[in-house]
């Protein structure tokens, strides 16, 4: 069975479609195994939520093939401009793909990195908005780490620090993508660097699988600890979701038929709720990271998921959560 005829096993009604939603975290991709492209993208956000925002996160995704080494993810901010550029113009009710971009500069250059954010800014045509440099380690065999090929503890290098530095310069914030250990290495970057708005992406990369599958009691317990400490740097905002990811072990993908949206509420609403509880509604978004989590649930039960998750909440503290918050962090018109 293909993925498509396995995901059409659960189709659901979008709940509450009108409530307007920002998805903060998204790919776009044409690798020769691998296509996620506008198309895909608002086949997905067009399945009945009402999506009328999103943000690009980099994925390695067409970088330039000649020139300075260091300018060349500059060729990935140029890539996803100028394939939504049409979308973008669209008028009143059209979904506005990538109105933000978040994009690749090696902060390990330190200040030599100037250059390569004020490219991006110019590639970006009003769009960029922040860097991602994944720092996702974790010395396994059976897990990969970030596609960046980062070294152990990089937060902590002062070279890479050295570059960091100079995001708060062109008000650009910071995506970290990390693996849930490394929560504690976040926490002292955080504190080094106040006045950078840092967003934790995946609700901290909570690890399932290999050495960790079959703690997740234990796993739990001390990803709370750490993100309770993280919580008391004011600049520090999470996103939730990225769970559907294979890493994080619930082996959705293994199963005969996907979760519906109560599956996932019930495996997902202990993670979300005490993020919102501990960093506060101002402080939280929600992320679809499509494609990364489609091999686990359909775009629209993602979303019915969150919406179940929060239904008790007050409309002004949802309302925050799926779109308010991720406008004024990213800066979205």
């Amino acid at each position: 069975m293909d993925h498509d005829t396995w995901l059409a096993q659960v189709i659901e009604a979008p709940i509450e479609p009108e409530m307007p939603i920002i998805d903060p975290h998204h790919h776009l991709w044409d690798y020769p195994k691998s296509r996620y492209m506008v198309d895909d993208l608002l086949a997905d956000t067009g399945s009945g939520h009402r999506i009328v925002q999103t943000v690009f996160v980099e994925c390695l995704s067409q970088y330039r093939l000649d020139g300075p080494t260091e300018m060349r993810p500059v060729g990935e901010t140029e890539f996803v401009r100028r394939i939504t550029e049409p979308q973008i113009k669209k008028g009143r009710g059209a979904t506005r793909v990538a109105a933000g971009i978040v994009g690749f500069a090696d902060l390990t250059l330190g200040t030599v990195v100037r250059p390569v954010l004020e490219a991006h800014l110019d590639a970006g045509g009003g769009r960029f908005r922040g860097i991602r440099h994944a720092v996702s380690w974790v010395d396994s065999e059976q897990i990969n780490n970030a596609h960046t090929h980062p070294p152990r503890s990089l937060l902590l290098d002062s070279r890479f620090r050295e570059g960091f530095a100079c995001l708060n310069k062109y008000d650009l914030s910071f995506d970290a993508w990390l693996y849930h250990p490394q929560i504690p290495e976040l926490t002292d970057l955080a504190r080094a660097f106040p006045d950078t708005r840092i967003i934790l992406d995946h609700v901290g990369g909570v690890l399932g699988i290999g050495p960790f599958a079959g703690q997740r009691e234990q796993i739990f317990a001390q990803w709370q600890k750490d993100m309770v400490q993280l919580a008391q740097c004011k600049n520090v905002t999470v996103k939730l979701g990225g769970l559907g990811m294979k890493l994080c072990g619930f082996d959705w993908h293994r199963q005969p038929k996907p979760p519906t949206s109560e599956d996932l509420a019930g495996a997902f609403g202990s993670y979300i709720k005490f993020c919102i509880d501990t960093f506060g509604v101002g402080r939280c978004m929600f992320e679809s990271n499509f494609p990364v989590d489609k091999p686990s649930c359909a775009y629209a039960v993602l979303w019915n998921a969150f919406k179940r998750i929060t239904s008790d909440l007050s409309i002004d503290e949802r309302t925050a959560l799926f779109h308010d918050n991720a406008a004024r962090i990213y800066r979205l018109n």
